[in-house]
């Protein structure tokens, strides 16, 4: 193929956006405005993600008739948009007809609503409850837009083959894949496999266009690219930024070729770093929270959380409060004012030893004849929550809960104490990716944080061993395994849904696996009243894991031995 015989023919905006679930009027102006960006860049069409228009996923919003009306009003401005002769708008939304509810794309031009396509594959796995609200539509033919035959699926359509083999059947020139995608951090590769799959089989180029921004417990990474008919990487949009970006559609005897920005995607620890970030800044923007107040203890969580806050919101909206007991460690008041100073956050203390007192006074003849056990533990940790909880309504900032994926799995955490707030930013983060985080962070500047470069932690939090400090000399390792182990073994629970045997046997000890299980089943009901938290890993408590609060099943029963 040489140059001469290369002529562009047009060109697609991918319009890689943050929507705002619900609020239709919001985002239907950041769609013209990046349609105006995009006629100046001489782009033919412009395209947005999947259910962009509505926001994704809207659950059960899609069952009320005064929000469907918006949405239907909504598109019918943005098609009257179109008669300005400016781009063609091919926009994600939700479309109900005749008692039929369906994720639809619709393509607007000349002032019309001109086509609509269906998604054929509903998930209805994981995070996804798509059959629940929406019926599939029929197998779709492309779409003809400004001169291109379109193939228009949704999502789930690309991850198997048979909507994109009907759509190159039926004479498809491009395909253009609108998507709502959730980040893991093993997602990339597979949409990545699954769009070459579908390439090769059908020897047409691919736009993949996804969402960037967090909605409760998802994140939405971006990352949005383009493959040309041989496979080939073609563009690749940046991951956790919202960006328009052209894409030039050249023609070679008739096969297109397509070419544009190229940023490669964030991977890791940054990955990661950046997911948590976005999570929680959209979570309180989009919920109109004027900030955020934590409970400061000098140790690695809250110190992480404390540093994604800044990051996420900047310092003047991160309000710290250390809150010490008698157990509390002159190093862990040392280290939560150094971290403080160094994010440049307000940290205020307030301490529980008076609190502690007044509830021993109380609860003394209820306690009399016993040993002080978690119960007084407990009440420290309460009381804690209580504090912060008093701030957040005297104020306004909401509450961060800080505890770790380990903790919430094995039920280290207190309800109503430190699991007290309404977000939970590290709640899918394994504690062995907690000081991975805090090394990178203190290495790189997130792009695009509000938080000060340089070394943000100090390096004793990351050394000294995690400690509770609600009793004398107290360790994580007195009640639990050290993270490594546990984080392994819990994983494999939880992620992999493995019973105690085929964990034993990759050369773990039995009866410590046998005790994971056992604090994980026992903590259930712990994690159904936990505050959300973005989903970051293969699969996150919350929204994504589905097991009942009440049964009788127990793991070492079924592995057949007792431990």
């Amino acid at each position: 193929m040489t140059g001469a015989s290369m002529s562009v023919v047009s060109s697609i905006a991918i319009a890689q956006l943050n929507p705002h679930l619900g609020n239709i009027a919001a985002n239907a102006a950041r769609l013209l405005d990046a349609r105006r960006g995009a006629a100046e860049a001489g782009a033919a069409i412009i395209v947005t993600p999947e259910m962009y228009l509505s926001g994704y996923p809207c659950d059960d919003l899609v069952l009320r008739s005064d929000f469907m009306a918006e949405v239907a009003s909504g598109l019918e401005m943005l098609a009257a948009a179109t008669t300005d002769g400016g781009p063609a708008i091919i926009v994600g939304a939700p479309h109900a007809e005749g008692g039929v509810i369906t994720n639809s794309v619709f393509v607007l031009d000349e002032g019309q609503i001109q086509a609509r396509r269906d998604k054929v594959n509903l998930p209805n796995y994981g995070v996804f409850d798509d059959k629940r609200n929406f019926t599939p539509g029929d197998m779709p033919g492309p779409v003809l837009v400004r001169g291109m035959r379109l193939g228009l699926p949704i999502c789930e359509d690309i991850w198997t083959p048979d909507v994109i083999e009907c759509l190159a059947e039926s004479g498809a020139q491009m395909i253009i894949s609108l998507n709502a995608s959730p980040f893991d951090l093993m997602k990339s590769d597979a949409r990545m496999a699954h769009a070459v799959s579908r390439v090769h089989e059908s020897e047409v180029p691919l736009v993949y266009v996804n969402m960037v921004g967090g909605q409760d417990e998802l994140v939405y990474d971006g990352a949005s690219f383009a493959l040309n008919a041989d496979g080939k990487l073609a563009a690749h949009l940046p991951s956790f930024s919202e960006t328009t970006s052209v894409i030039r559609v050249s023609e070679d005897f008739g096969v297109p070729s397509l070419a544009g920005q190229m940023t490669p995607p964030d991977d890791g620890m940054g990955a990661l770093y950046r997911g948590l970030t976005l999570g929680l800044r959209d979570y309180i923007d989009k919920n109109g929270f004027p900030g955020v107040v934590l409970g400061l203890s000098g140790g690695i969580d809250s110190a992480i959380v404390a540093a994604l806050a800044v990051d996420a919101l900047g310092a003047e909206r991160v309000h710290a409060v250390m809150m010490p007991s008698p157990y509390t460690s002159q190093e862990s008041l040392d280290d939560a004012a150094d971290l403080a100073g160094r994010l440049g956050i307000r940290l205020d203390e307030i301490s529980i030893a008076p609190a502690m007192q007044a509830m021993g006074d109380m609860l003394a003849p209820q306690f009399e004849g016993t040993l002080a056990d978690i119960a007084e533990e407990n009440i420290q940790s309460r009381l804690r929550g209580l504090i912060l909880m008093g701030i957040s309504n005297k104020h306004g900032p909401l509450v961060l809960a800080t505890g770790n994926k380990s903790e919430y799995a094995a039920g280290y955490s207190t309800l109503y104490g430190d699991m007290c707030g309404g977000f939970a930013p590290i709640k899918d983060v394994w504690k062995v990716q907690v000081f991975d985080l805090c090394r990178w962070r203190n290495a790189n500047m997130p792009r695009g944080g509000a938080g000060p470069e340089g070394e943000v932690m100090p390096v004793r939090i990351i050394d000294k061993p995690p400690s509770a400090e609600l009793r004398p000399d107290q360790k994580d390792t007195d009640s639990l395994p050290p993270y490594d182990r546990l984080d392994a073994i819990m994983k494999a629970l939880c992620e992999e849904m493995v019973d105690i045997e085929t964990i034993a046997a990759r050369g773990y000890d039995r009866d410590e696996v046998a005790r994971a299980s056992q604090l994980l089943f026992r903590a259930e009901y712990k994690r159904f009243q936990a505050a959300p938290g973005p989903k970051m890993n293969a699969l996150a408590f919350g929204r994504e894991r589905r097991l009942p609060l009440t049964s009788g099943f127990n793991p070492l029963t079924a592995s057949g031995k007792e431990s």
